[in-house]
């Protein structure tokens, strides 16, 4: 599914028109403006794959099971978009950091997430009509879940316990123990996140996720540096 996808950002891409003043398209150009727009191009693409990977790394370096069973969540395909969904929030909010291509790269992260819940949807094969009504649903689920989050990160711990407490449990949370695990997830992640070297992060979109349960609570929070080669690939 991912091979698809990844092989769609090279074929096709996403539009880059924020990139190109529309001018270009109206008058001749210069070699240099030519140079100037491949450029533009080229740097485009690397972000488009770097952000395939961002979100492929919250599908697939993600302990669902382990989810499941801390958070007594139930196996389906509700609590998996939940779980990507706040792995997702956190890759955005670090991005958001990197100026105007973290912007673009979050973008980029969140189109991947609704081709791949899509593409999950028909492959359990959820009606198109049932699915296209689910999907408007999760959006909005989306972006009140991340306006949610954005004010509970900011906020002390009573305050990101309420934000997670509210979409994460759906409001059905009973044991407070749960709670304190996930805002301690939440907090430690992104700490670990905003360790990593932002550069770094728009080259590769490699990101590697702190367990939900430390082995040693007193471990130190450092983040590996990724490989990659001259092209950043």
């Amino acid at each position: 599914m991912h091979c698809q996808l990844f092989m769609r950002v090279l074929r096709n891409g996403i539009s880059i028109s924020q990139w190109v003043p529309i001018c270009s398209q109206l008058v001749s150009v210069s070699p240099t403006q030519r140079q100037w727009g491949r450029t533009l191009s080229s740097i485009s693409q690397k972000i488009k794959i770097a952000a395939l990977r961002m979100y492929t790394s919250c599908v697939e370096k993600t302990d669902f099971e382990e989810f499941f069973l801390r958070c007594q969540m139930p196996d389906t395909f509700n609590s998996w978009f939940l779980i990507t969904l706040l792995h997702v929030w956190m890759c955005l909010v670090r991005m958001k950091q990197e100026g105007r291509t973290g912007k673009y790269m979050c973008r980029i992260i969140v189109h991947f997430m609704w081709e791949d819940v899509e593409q999950r949807g028909r492959v359990m094969g959820v009606n198109s009509y049932i699915l296209k009504k689910n999907m408007a649903l999760m959006t909005n689920n989306f972006y009140a879940a991340i306006l949610g989050y954005d004010e509970g990160i900011l906020s002390d711990d009573r305050g990101l316990a309420a934000a997670l407490w509210r979409t994460f449990f759906n409001q059905k949370c009973e044991d407070p123990r749960q709670l304190e695990l996930l805002v301690e997830y939440v907090r430690k992640q992104m700490q670990y996140l905003d360790s990593m070297n932002g550069e770094d992060l728009l080259l590769t979109g490699e990101v590697r996720w702190r367990p939900l349960v430390e082995k040693n609570p007193q471990s130190i929070l450092k983040a590996h540096a990724p490989t990659y080669n001259d092209e950043g690939l």
